[in-house]
Order: C-alpha cells, then sequence, then structure tokens
C-alpha cells in the first residue's frame, strides 16, 4: 500500500447501484462484468483513451455497508457524446491509497483484498475509490490488478 495523487478524470461505461449488505454486491457486479463483456462495450465507448477497464464505486449513501454505485468503463477525453444505455462521470482525482493485489481473478483476488481493506479503519472519504484493469490483468490466472481507495 503507498500513497499516489490522482489526477482528474473521466470515464463512460455502465454501472449498477447495488448494496454490499446480504450479499448483493457479488451478485450484481459480476452481473455488470458479464454485459461489459458479452456486449463489448469497451468498443462501444467513444472518445476513450485506451482500454483499461476502470471499476469505479462512487454515489455512496454512507460508507461501504451503504448502497453505492457500481461503474465499469474506460477514460475518455470528454464526456461530450454519451451513447444510450451508458452513463459518463467526472472524477476530482485526490488522494489515495494504492493496494497491487497478484493472483488468480477466479479465485477471489478482488474481493479478498476488499475484505482487508474494510477491516483496515482507513480515513476513507467515500468519493470514488476504483480499480484498474489494465495489461498486467490480462491473464486472469496470474493478475495483478491495482486497486485505489479514497483517503482524507
Amino acid at each position: 500500500m503507498n500513497n499516489v495523487k490522482i489526477e482528474p478524470f473521466k470515464v463512460i461505461g455502465i454501472s449498477v447501484r447495488t448494496t454490499n449488505e446480504n450479499g448483493q454486491a457479488g451478485k450484481d457486479i459480476p452481473v455488470l462484468w458479464e454485459k461489459m463483456i458479452s456486449e463489448n462495450i469497451v468498443n462501444s465507448i467513444p472518445n476513450k483513451i485506451d482500454n483499461t477497464i476502470y471499476s469505479i464505486y462512487t454515489d455512496y449513501e454512507k460508507d461501504h455497508t451503504k448502497p453505492y454505485t457500481t461503474v465499469l468503463g474506460c477514460k475518455v477525453e470528454n464526456l461530450d457524446n454519451i451513447p444510450e444505455g451508458m452513463v459518463g462521470y467526472s472524477f476530482d482525482g485526490g488522494d489515495y491509497l494504492k493496494f497491487v493485489p497478484k493472483g488468480d481473478l477466479s479465485k477471489g483476488l478482488v474481493i479478498n483484498e476488499w475484505l482487508k481493506i474494510w477491516e483496515m479503519g482507513l480515513n476513507r472519504t467515500f468519493t470514488a475509490d476504483f480499480e484498474v484493469y489494465g495489461e498486467k490483468a490480462q491473464n486472469p490466472s496470474d493478475a495483478e490488478v491495482d486497486i485505489f481507495i479514497a483517503v482524507k
């Protein structure tokens, strides 16, 4: 874990409103990923900077125990053209803690890291936390995912 400064950025993608209560996010988020892949959403995003997928958690009602929005999408140059059925978000950036779990995506790599993060008592802002699925995440059995947690 290390401290990083994130510059403001914009994302276009698809989203779902969910909650960690009763395991709901464990059902909703995989369905969102399935849609992302099966409908080849990445190739439908206009003005994207690259094909890196961002999984963003934002619009927190309070903290990670209450409802929030998950957005799957790509960084874009602007939000001028948001296709029907997609959403556009602009994030302010700020101070973040970076975690880099490595291992098998199919064996709960990311959720297991989140379970540890939730127990850490970090001074979180609950503005926008996100995961980055870039080149190092392309091999699912030996993946590296960057997780960024907004902190005060």
